[in-house]
């Protein structure tokens, strides 16, 4: 099986971002969870980082962290051989952003995709292979493969606001709601990382999925799987747009700080006013639509 190189990169995301100290267990389960991803490219992961010396593997336990993780990722993923050449994430978003323009048909061959992006084969499979596991590709019964419906229009976007709008904030008052002190610190450690910088330096698809973790992570504690199973659906298929709507950052602060008072509330139980606060940073970033519906336009 083809490694996809992108998986090792955001387990080593997490665990900068957790700020785990060496000795820290790190369970396959638990990581897949949180990427969103099957146990099989999570456990691929985990032996090429510990092959790297950055995990040590421990009979019938499983991995643990067998360093200090301080430097950039992007730094580390170069160090270790962990960015196919430095190009594969560039790649991805030209496919991204040429599926978004029409460039690129709704069914395509390998083939295209190799001549016209000039990569190897193992490029090649790592590409499909994160696509596929990010939803917006899929292998044809047969031969080649298609692209999935997705959010390609500013409108559709606007929409899924709407959705969101109408269900996250809904999932905070749901009977029983609680959410882990642990999954709290991790919110909020992302948040300030944001703040510290992140803003400015972290890459499209960080930025995308530290937002998607923190409401992923609200409406979890609602334990509701209709929440639950609409919202991460509702996040897959906005990811393209969602990375285009990076380039303008200005308004990331005001989120952060949103985010943070929000996590305060729900730290005091105080979930009304923790779904109003949400309810009201949604419908902001409903008001500021028009000019990220601009963005999205180019």
């Amino acid at each position: 099986m083809n490694l996809d190189l992108s998986v090792p990169i955001r387990i080593l995301e997490l665990i900068r971002e957790e700020g785990l100290t060496p000795g820290s267990h790190l369970p396959a389960q638990r990581l897949a969870d949180r990427l969103r991803l099957s146990r099989s490219p999570v456990n691929q992961a985990l032996g090429v980082l510990h092959e790297k010396g950055l995990l040590h593997r421990e009979p019938n336990r499983g991995y643990f962290l067998a360093q200090e993780i301080e430097a950039p990722t992007a730094q580390l993923a170069q160090e270790f051989g962990l960015d196919e050449g430095g190009g594969a994430s560039a790649v991805y978003f030209r496919v991204a952003e040429d599926r978004l323009q029409g460039l690129l048909p709704d069914a395509f061959s390998e083939t295209l995709l190799k001549q016209r992006y000039a990569l190897t084969s193992a490029q090649l499979q790592a590409l499909l292979h994160r696509m596929a596991q990010e939803g917006w590709v899929q292998k044809k019964p047969g031969y080649g493969w298609e692209f999935s419906p997705m959010l390609t229009t500013a409108e559709s976007l606007l929409q899924s606001y709407r959705l969101r709008l109408a269900l996250e904030p809904a999932a905070l008052l749901e009977p029983g709601y609680h959410i882990a002190p642990e999954a709290l610190a991790r919110c909020r450690a992302a948040e300030v990382h944001l703040l510290k910088g992140g803003i400015k330096t972290d890459t499209a698809d960080q930025i995308h999925e530290r937002g998607v973790r923190f409401h992923e992570a609200l409406v979890e504690g609602s334990g509701n799987p209709f929440f639950i199973d609409t919202i991460r659906r509702v996040n897959r298929v906005r990811r393209l747009l969602s990375y285009r709507s990076t380039q303008d950052r200005k308004r990331y602060r005001q989120h952060c700080e949103q985010h943070l008072a929000i996590l305060d509330l729900l730290a005091q139980d105080r979930n009304e006013e923790a779904a109003q606060a949400l309810r009201e940073h949604l419908a902001a970033t409903l008001r500021n639509m028009e000019k990220i519906a601009k963005i999205l336009r180019a």
